[in-house]
């Protein structure tokens, strides 16, 4: 990957922070990156953070966040995968999309026939990674999206940059080290109007 060895997971703490952003900012007014509330919707604030108050994820987001999870699970696989690895990473494919728990039944009936017409490789880290990607790239294909190289998933989700294979599904002792100062993301209210 690059010089910095969390710089993997950086990126995905990076997308899930613009996720949670945005999903933030569906439930909230926005204004100049700030939330502002004024005594008119302090009411409706009360209802948002009471839990009475639901924005359900679209298939759209539950979609990605499945992704992100498939392609970082085969970026961590194995290269000379167990006969047990293999038929862990077929499963999860198969029970994770296209189970009765999978919350878009259309989403999983779409990649049960992509799944008939292209079976799950899991002979290394590469055929799983590029299996993924091309699977991927029929689902974007079929919703009109771009097509993703599938040469460049290396460079895109890459291994996880872990000491003494400390990350690797079969390798060695995952040791305590200092981690990078994360950006956090925050959110700040200023008050206006009446009193609550």
């Amino acid at each position: 990957m690059g010089q910095n060895p969390f710089e993997a997971i950086l990126k995905n703490y990076i997308s899930l922070a613009q996720c949670v952003q945005t999903f933030v900012s569906r439930l909230l007014p926005v204004t100049e990156k700030r939330i502002t509330v004024t005594s008119s919707s302090l009411d409706e604030l009360r209802r948002v953070t009471s839990g009475n108050y639901v924005v359900p994820l679209t298939k759209e987001e539950v979609g990605r966040c499945t992704w992100t999870l498939l392609h970082t699970i085969a970026a961590q696989y194995p290269e000379h995968p167990t006969r047990e690895q293999k038929r862990d990473a077929k499963e999860l494919v198969s029970y994770v999309i296209i189970s009765r728990l999978y919350p878009c039944k259309e989403c999983a009936d779409h990649f049960k026939e992509i799944l008939r017409a292209n079976p799950v490789l899991a002979g290394s880290r590469e055929e799983l990674s590029q299996w993924l990607c091309h699977v991927h790239n029929v689902v974007n294909r079929s919703l009109g999206k771009p097509i993703f190289p599938c040469r460049r998933v290396g460079a895109r989700w890459g291994k996880l940059g872990c000491e003494d294979r400390g990350c690797d599904v079969d390798g060695g002792d995952v040791s305590p080290r200092r981690l990078p100062r994360l950006p956090s993301l925050s959110l700040s209210l200023s008050l206006s109007g009446g009193a609550a």
